[in-house]
């Protein structure tokens, strides 16, 4: 499936990648197959949204509720982490592509904190597409850490409570930097979004398909951004008055 080169490309797409363990049980295999195979999607997925034009790809890898999951999944969660960021991190680079790590790292063994630190070091110049991987991130931890936040400034003295707008919460954010989503897509048929970027979604696009993450490709990303294509956006507005952004 080809994009029309006349129609405007989101320049942010999020997506919750979800059913992994039931397209491995499907095939009588073990929760952590579909994880592995989960892990191919993601490369598909990035390089497919690089060669659309996309700017910008969050992907929902680990929220801080998979934490409660069985701990040989979360074990083999880890361990594909590590395998990512230690085998993969030069294609990445050599690709152009800037990775960022959002999401709570203070359970993170030392040496994932590493890795994460080193990632991102040596992608941060890189400008063809930015990916974001969201791991041990939930939309309310990532509220209530910029509250937090911005309540210590003020506490300190070097912010004015008055002075706190929607711009000032969103610097806060562990996103800051990032636009908000144009799009977000969940896989496996789930239509919900499962606290992922509460705030950063509110005026987004939603595409639920029933693709399985593992299968998840190409044709799949085209599909969504084709659907997103033929949307009106208005942010609030009357038909045919809302402008390009809130």
């Amino acid at each position: 499936m080809n994009l029309p080169p006349e129609t405007t490309i989101p320049q942010h797409v999020a997506i919750i990648m979800d059913g992994n363990g039931r397209w491995a049980q499907k095939r009588g295999q073990p929760r952590t197959f579909g994880h592995r195979k989960g892990v191919e999607a993601l490369e598909r997925t990035v390089r497919a949204a690089t060669e659309a034009g996309i700017k910008y790809l969050t992907l929902f890898a680990f929220s801080t509720e998979n934490w409660k999951r069985p701990a040989d999944e979360v074990h083999d969660l880890m361990h594909l982490m590590r395998f990512y960021l230690q085998n993969k991190l030069d294609e990445l680079h050599g690709n152009n592509v800037r990775l960022k790590i959002i999401g709570d790292r203070t359970a993170f063994s030392s040496d994932l904190l590493n890795l994460f630190k080193q990632a991102e070091e040596k992608t941060q110049n890189n400008d063809a597409i930015t990916l974001q991987i969201a791991v041990s991130y939930s939309g309310r931890w990532d509220i209530r850490q910029a509250v937090h936040k911005l309540a210590q400034q003020v506490k300190d003295g070097g912010l004015d409570p008055a002075e706190i707008t929607e711009d000032t919460i969103a610097q806060a954010l562990d996103t800051a930097g990032v636009p908000e989503p144009d799009l977000l897509i969940r896989t496996s048929g789930e239509q919900r979004i499962s606290n992922f970027l509460l705030w950063q979604l509110a005026y987004s696009e939603c595409y639920f398909t029933p693709t399985l993450w593992p299968d998840f490709d190409k044709a799949d990303l085209y599909e969504a951004i084709a659907s997103y294509q033929q949307r009106e956006r208005r942010f609030g507005a009357l038909p045919g008055t809302a402008e390009t952004g809130k």
